[in-house]
């Protein structure tokens, strides 16, 4: 990874604490860190700062971006996990095996009223993944389904619109060019 890229990583995380300091970010689901070099392991976690209205959070759905591979959740105590596989159009090799399948999405759901995540309250749920071998912005759908209501986190910008412009925007991340042969690190 070249200088230029961790100076471009740290200056993103700066920003990101900064907005999360200031609350702009605690309005929707969005990522601890926002971005990430291609093709390196990333660790996604997912911040949530609210439920829906005064209702409680049960259940976090994470759908995995196209070119997000390998992603594994991290259990969270009194929570169930869900992982779910599909065939991939394109299979990949890994560790010299041939890929055929991968996870598509990721669901945890409270085991009971008392493990639900509390509107007044703040939690994350976290994966690792993977980020593909190209640069760009990669979207992560989320749907935060309440004891009543849900949010669903899965706009994502057309030409010409920002993020902020959306009311529910999918989390993004920013996937920064290597500046040479794409790191493979655990």
């Amino acid at each position: 990874m070249s200088l230029n890229t961790i100076k471009k990583i740290a200056a993103a995380a700066c920003l990101t604490s900064a907005t999360a300091l200031f609350g702009t970010a605690s309005a929707h689901v969005v990522l601890e860190y926002q971005v990430a070099p291609a093709g390196a392991s990333y660790k996604a976690a997912f911040k949530v700062g609210h439920g829906c209205g005064a209702s409680p959070t049960r259940q976090v759905v994470v759908d995995i971006p196209a070119g997000m591979r390998g992603a594994r959740p991290m259990p969270k105590p009194g929570w169930t996990l869900d992982v779910q596989r599909d065939k991939l159009a394109q299979p990949y090799t890994s560790h010299g095996r041939s890929i055929t399948e991968d996870v598509v999405r990721i669901t945890w759901t409270a085991k009971t009223p008392d493990d639900m995540l509390q509107s007044a309250h703040y939690d994350e749920f976290v994966l690792v993944a993977q980020a593909p071998e190209q640069a760009g912005t990669v979207y992560w759908p989320v749907r935060q389904v309440c004891t009543e209501g849900r949010n669903d986190w899965t706009e994502v910008p057309k030409a010409g619109q920002q993020l902020s412009d959306l009311k529910s925007p999918a989390a993004a991340l920013e996937i920064l060019p290597t500046g040479g042969a794409a790191a493979h690190n655990h």
